[in-house]
């Protein structure tokens, strides 16, 4: 069990949670909620012991391991699986050690505990995790080197969740997917064996892949039983008790007050009026209601509406080299008023699409039409670094308003959600949730006829994905939206578009047909071949193919001489002439390791003879 008992957790001076105590029981699958800058972090930090309490203490059981993301993404020249599968710590050291163990009695033991820890089904353990976050299998045979920043945060993703930790402890771990990741995580997270707590803003998956939420509010920790939308109920209960309870509570203060100042005067009613007194000493108040409003998103209206269609494209190729278009046979239509999510694995061509109806790629065959004076505000995440860390809020603002007067500027500013005092704090000491409040301000700032939003919610806590929701719906113009998001897809998106297989497609279901359609192909095979050509990326040159084969074959021959060595040392253990009359259990210990090594070595072979065969026909 994981027991916080009288807990008080203070940073740079500020109290983040006082004096609060939770119990979370093993196996127990938790969703952490609360807002923005409330410490939630900090509270995996001293679970994790990488801080010091105030005061109270976390306690864990026994040999509990901890696991969490890491904060540096995975680089090198290992490949994906190879990065993954020396998560497992264990297996990692009794691989290597059962390469040099001599002694016949710890030959059997490592082989036991392989055989226990179920090591011979961790490659394809790994490659399914690896799959179900977005990896074909040529990918995870390529160097972590080759990917970008992100894809290689979802190698350290992967990693934790090969890992199994009894503890599992995510932070905002959506924020490195695609919808289609997102889908898949929400399923293991749900079936995860162990205890996990996960902080998230994501509703969908504090919906489906957690059984309890710990809600953080006011320095006060609480934990409530079922789901995120039970946890609203239950909520929403609690504070009306509350505010009943403060009610009564106030007129029963008022009441002992009239007696008090009535009759204190007289000496017949002096010791009634001294006991009311000592009745509203002991009466405490009840902790009032604090209202945390939150401040509104707004996207100013077009000046006008132009007449439809605004962007039409007809059979149009786009992408970075013309002899290898990521898109192709693109024919679409965007009206004023339409709500469009773009659904598609990473590296399926979103970005690129939008890029070309944002005018920034043209297309290298087909046309785009648009419409005369068509303003388009873009938003994309890795915007946020371009801001100016140095610059308050003001002044962003007041670069895009010249000589207007001050109050025009601030009035401004307060309308995107720096009031007072915020508008001139500087960008780089404003949180990732308030620097996505001011880009989105600055983008939307002429008020465009549509606006294009890559990933907007991956800072914003719930309530403010509310508010972006309630934004968008509100909005007059057209809105194209690339997000993991489920909640804002179905809040806000009217029609669904797939892209995939290099070009882009209606898509006529809705998101619970499309996650049970992402969740069957990548739980298809725990070893997953490469992506069906409904999401593939686009294809490599045959002698890639072949590269990877190649890999597959080599790592297949390393494992049959791994196998093959651990066999010939338990042979000769067993070979020893007394072993059987002075230590049966050791004997047998080392007759099941090599039936369980031998099992081994056929896997490895079948696999040798299956990607040689693939590499043959390659070359043909």
């Amino acid at each position: 069990m994981l027991s916080i008992t009288d807990l008080s957790i203070r940073l740079a001076g500020r109290l983040l949670i006082d004096n609060s105590s939770v119990q979370i029981t093993p196996g127990s699958r938790v969703g952490m909620v609360g807002r923005n800058g409330t410490g939630k972090s900090t509270l995996f930090k001293v679970i994790r012991g990488e801080l010091s309490a105030e005061h109270g203490s976390v306690t864990l059981p026994p040999r509990w391991r901890v696991g969490s993301l890491a904060q540096e993404a995975p680089n090198g020249p290992e490949s994906l699986i190879s990065v993954v599968l020396k998560a497992d710590l264990e297996r990692d050291a009794l691989l290597h050690e059962a390469e040099s163990a001599t002694d016949p009695h710890r030959i059997a033991e490592i082989q036991t505990r392989l055989i226990d820890i179920d090591a011979h089904s961790a490659p394809s353990r790994a490659a399914a995790i690896l799959s179900g976050l977005g990896f074909s299998a040529a990918d995870q045979l390529r160097p972590c080197a080759e990917f970008s920043g992100g894809w290689r945060m979802r190698v350290a993703l992967a990693a934790t969740l090969f890992a199994a930790p009894d503890l599992l402890l995510l932070d905002e771990p959506t924020n490195y997917l695609d919808l289609e990741g997102t889908l898949w995580l929400e399923d293991h997270l749900a079936h995860y064996p162990r205890t996990v707590i996960v902080i998230s803003h994501d509703r969908d998956l504090l919906e489906s892949s957690v059984d309890q939420i710990l809600h953080l509010e006011r320095g006060k920790l609480t934990l409530y039983k079922g789901t995120y939308s039970s946890f609203e109920e239950q909520r929403a209960a609690r504070e009306l008790l509350d505010a009943k309870q403060i009610k009564r509570q106030e007129a029963e203060r008022a009441h002992l007050q009239a007696f008090v100042d009535r009759f204190k005067a007289k000496a017949s009613k002096a010791r009634q009026a001294q006991s009311r007194v000592k009745m509203l000493e002991r009466l405490k108040p009840i902790r009032a209601l604090v209202t945390e409003d939150v401040r509104e998103i707004t996207f100013p209206a077009p000046e006008k509406i132009l007449s439809p269609p605004i962007i039409a494209v007809d059979n149009a190729s786009v992408g970075y080299d013309p002899a290898t278009p990521v898109l192709s046979r693109v024919t679409l239509r965007i009206d004023n008023d339409d709500r469009i999510a773009l659904l598609g694995a990473n590296g399926n061509g979103k970005s690129t699409l939008v890029k070309l109806l944002a005018a920034r790629l043209a297309p290298f065959s087909g046309k785009v039409t648009r419409a005369d004076k068509l303003s388009i505000a873009y938003f994309a995440q890795h915007q946020l670094d371009e801001l100016n860390e140095d610059a308050s809020a003001y002044d962003h603002i007041r670069k895009l308003m010249g000589d207007a007067p001050e109050a025009k500027v601030r009035a401004r500013a307060g309308a995107i959600g720096f009031s007072g005092k915020a508008a001139d704090t500087k960008a780089g000491k404003l949180s990732g949730g308030e620097k996505a409040r001011l880009l989105l301000g600055l983008a939307t700032f002429y008020g465009p006829n549509m606006i294009i939003l890559d990933e907007p919610t991956n800072h914003l806590d719930i309530d403010s994905r509310a508010a972006l929701a309630e934004a968008i719906n509100e909005f007059p113009g057209a809105i194209i939206m690339v997000s993991h998001d489920r909640y804002l897809i179905e809040a806000c998106a009217d029609q669904l578009w797939i892209v995939a297989d290099r070009t882009v497609t209606n898509y006529d279901g809705d998101l619970d047909e499309y996650r049970r359609l992402v969740l069957s192909s990548r739980n298809a095979e725990p070893a997953p071949r490469e992506r069906s050509t409904a999401s593939e990326k686009p294809q490599r040159p045959k002698s890639d193919n072949r590269g990877s084969l190649k890999k597959r074959i080599a790592e297949a021959e390393s494992e049959i001489a791994r196998v093959s060595d651990i066999i010939a040392k338990i042979d000769t253990a067993l070979a020893l002439p007394d072993i059987f009359t002075r230590d049966p259990k050791q004997a047998a210990q080392l007759s099941k390791a090599r039936a369980n090594a031998a099992d081994a070595l056929a896997r490895a072979e079948e696999q040798w003879l299956e990607a040689s065969a693939q590499f043959d026909e390659a070359a043909n």
